[in-house]
């Protein structure tokens, strides 16, 4: 007989420390110029409550800023099942330690509309687009 009580996913994390001054991070990943340079297009504003969209892979996905406490804290909602997106910034010397944290997932087997896939493929898909868009994307947009 199977267990009905199933697991929630796990959230992704990643932690990075950029060779940057914190300010130029925080450029990249609360502008909307930024957030465009290494993530996707959108039409973000830096404003508590701001509603606004990320033009995904597929289509608009609607968003709001949750939280905004500058240059250290940035989070919003995406899309419609209940992901928030947060970034943390932590000065270390001149350089920036950047964590991202994509939580807000459900079980594994339930399915997320857009993609038509279960919440853990989609979680291990975008934790290997998250690998490839912060320690390389970003890292290029605030290194180079």
């Amino acid at each position: 007989m199977q267990n009905n009580n199933q697991a929630t996913v796990s959230d992704i994390k990643k932690i990075i420390v950029f060779n940057a001054p914190i300010q130029k991070v925080w450029d990249a990943v609360s502008t909307s110029e930024g957030i465009a340079a290494w993530f996707m297009p959108n039409d973000f504003q830096p404003e508590t409550g701001y509603e606004f969209h990320l033009q995904s892979p597929f289509g608009p996905s609607p968003c709001k800023v949750l939280e905004l406490d500058p240059p250290n804290r940035l989070s919003f909602s995406w899309d419609v099942s209940g992901w928030v997106v947060s970034f943390e910034l932590k000065e270390l010397d001149g350089k920036t330690e950047f964590t991202l944290i994509h939580s807000g997932w459900k079980e594994a087997d339930e399915i997320v509309p857009k993609a038509g896939q279960k919440n853990s493929e989609v979680r291990d898909r975008m934790n290997m687009g998250w690998e490839m868009l912060v320690k390389e994307n970003l890292r290029k947009a605030v290194e180079g």
